[in-house]
């Protein structure tokens, strides 16, 4: 494998690891309203006879920053949203008018904030154990490209692993950036 193929190979997998993070982080509550805490909340709609992400059932808005707005694009789900949403993990009690849902999102208690921090924490540990094995497997192929196959100098090896170290640095620092700016928005009152 060529020294190129092996660094494109580990920053795809490590932008991935990283987008996957921002992804995840999306759905931690923060005290402050946003479409991202509800957004991928499965919701069992009977009349179609199947489960569907609530974006896919409905318009999320932010009219105030401690209200979400749920406007069902079928009137006739308004029931089964409603239903989902009181059995999610979000822990909040919807409120129908009849055509729409408010989500009014509580304020978060030290003790629970602290509880979330941690979560952060761990997430963002789990992608940095996906970083560091995608650079391990770049090591692992440079080794093989330069004793195996000879497809690679010694030199152009060693070149390769501290390429791989720079990416790996890089992206745990990115990490750790976003991890700093998360706990910040959830510790804010």
């Amino acid at each position: 494998m060529a020294a190129s193929a092996i660094q494109k190979d580990c920053s795809s997998k490590m932008t991935k690891a990283v987008e996957f993070l921002k992804a995840e982080l999306k759905g931690i509550r923060t005290g402050r309203a946003h479409p991202g805490l509800v957004e991928h909340i499965k919701i069992e709609v009977a009349s179609y006879g199947s489960s569907m992400e609530l974006r896919e059932l409905a318009t999320i808005s932010v009219p105030e920053p401690v209200t979400l707005l749920v406007k069902p694009f079928d009137p006739t789900t308004l029931g089964d949203i409603e239903k989902g949403l009181q059995s999610s993990s979000l822990g909040v009690t919807p409120q129908s008018d009849g055509k729409a849902i408010r989500l009014p999102i509580p304020s978060l208690s030290g003790e629970r904030r602290q509880q979330l921090v941690g979560e952060v924490k761990k997430m963002a540990e789990a992608q940095k154990v996906a970083i560091r094995n995608a650079r391990r497997d770049a090591n692992k192929a440079a080794d093989t490209a330069e004793k195996k196959d000879k497809s690679l100098s010694e030199d152009e090896a060693k070149d390769v692993k501290d390429h791989v170290q720079k990416l790996t640095k890089k992206y745990e620092d990115e990490i750790d950036g976003i991890v700093k700016a998360k706990t910040a928005e959830i510790e804010e009152v």
